[in-house]
């Protein structure tokens, strides 16, 4: 007889997180992103078969799909308290948090290996950092940014947060002067920023899937992005699986996921790449994702299989083969 698999999903600013993120407007924008992708991955999860889903929600997000067990934080109880609290009630965990201040990092290591249905440690914490990251991804024959810091094509630069999440405190620039005095003013306040030029091209991501030693580019989104007279830039949305596989990109998109996979081992689960189609260069990394992103929204549906299926049997296989080892050598 089959034993019920009890997993957590935990997004941590409906999961009371909002709270004290720290800023209210990027808690306000991304607040409803947040919500979206939990009840996807709850929506999944509810069609596995023995499985019970509980959910972390709080005032005022207080609503959840039928069938979830809803959870929340005690009075007073903070958010890795409340964590580790439900974690060790439950078979697995399926968190996403921003990686902002190390959050995402702090909550794998609140969780553990053994519970958690995400990406290493190791892997977000490199990733956290995106100059960190381009940097890393540089060094192993990845396309970023970085290759067009002296680029005479470059009209545009992007001052962010360099462990930011979607487009919050991100401006673009028309000159690279005006670029270092922000990042100058936002650095001497004490934010951590990083400046890159800007990629002229189409905004695409690409969703994987990192199961069992494999990596599986599920699909090519086509990110919203406006920019406004002020150069404020913000994420409108995203297209899913918008790029067909008979595009004549998916074989080169392809072969980016796969040189970022290499070159970040640590990833595991749901994990995305934001990238630029550039007209004459082709795909240019952006950043990595090491979670759910946006695009898992409808994502199951739009390929027609339960991603959170694969990853519960994924996950559940790959438990019982190294039990199955241990009890070899043992």
């Amino acid at each position: 007889m089959k034993m019920t698999k009890r997993v957590f999903v935990y997004e941590y600013l409906s999961g009371g997180g909002w709270s004290d993120y720290g800023d209210d407007t990027a808690a306000d924008e991304l607040l409803p992103l947040g919500l979206s992708m939990r009840d996807a991955m709850v929506a999944d999860l509810l069609r596995v078969r023995d499985c019970s889903v509980s959910a972390a929600t709080c005032v005022p997000v207080n609503t959840l799909p039928a069938g979830v067990m809803p959870l929340r934080p005690l009075a007073g109880e903070s958010a890795f308290a409340f964590v580790a609290r439900q974690s060790a009630l439950h078979d697995l965990v399926w968190l996403v948090a921003p990686e902002t201040d190390g959050l995402l990092s702090r909550f794998q290591r609140t969780v553990g290996d053994a519970r958690w249905l995400g990406c290493s440690a190791e892997a977000i914490e490199l990733t956290a950092g995106k100059h960190a990251t381009l940097a890393h991804l540089a060094a192993h024959g990845v396309p970023t940014p970085l290759a067009f810091e002296h680029a005479p094509e470059v009209q545009r630069w992007v001052v962010k947060p360099d462990d930011g999440a979607g487009g919050v405190a991100t401006h673009v620039h028309t000159s690279r002067a005006a670029a270092v005095e922000e990042q100058t003013r936002r650095a001497q306040a004490g934010a951590a920023v990083t400046l890159e030029p800007w990629i002229e091209g189409e905004a695409l991501s690409l969703s994987l899937l990192c199961v069992a030693q494999n990596a599986e580019m599920l699909s090519v989104n086509r990110q919203r992005i406006a920019i406004d007279a002020q150069g404020r830039l913000s994420f409108e949305g995203v297209t899913v699986d918008a790029l067909g596989r008979d595009d004549p990109r998916w074989r080169a998109l392809a072969a980016l996921a796969a040189q970022v996979v290499r070159a970040i081992p640590g990833l595991h689960g749901f994990a995305g790449i934001d990238l630029v189609w550039h007209p004459q260069r082709g795909p240019v990394a952006i950043e990595v994702n090491p979670r759910v992103t946006c695009a898992y929204v409808g994502l199951s549906a739009a390929l027609g299989r339960n991603l959170a299926a694969e990853l519960v049997a994924s996950r559940l296989h790959g438990d019982a083969e190294d039990g199955e080892l241990a009890r070899a050598h043992a």
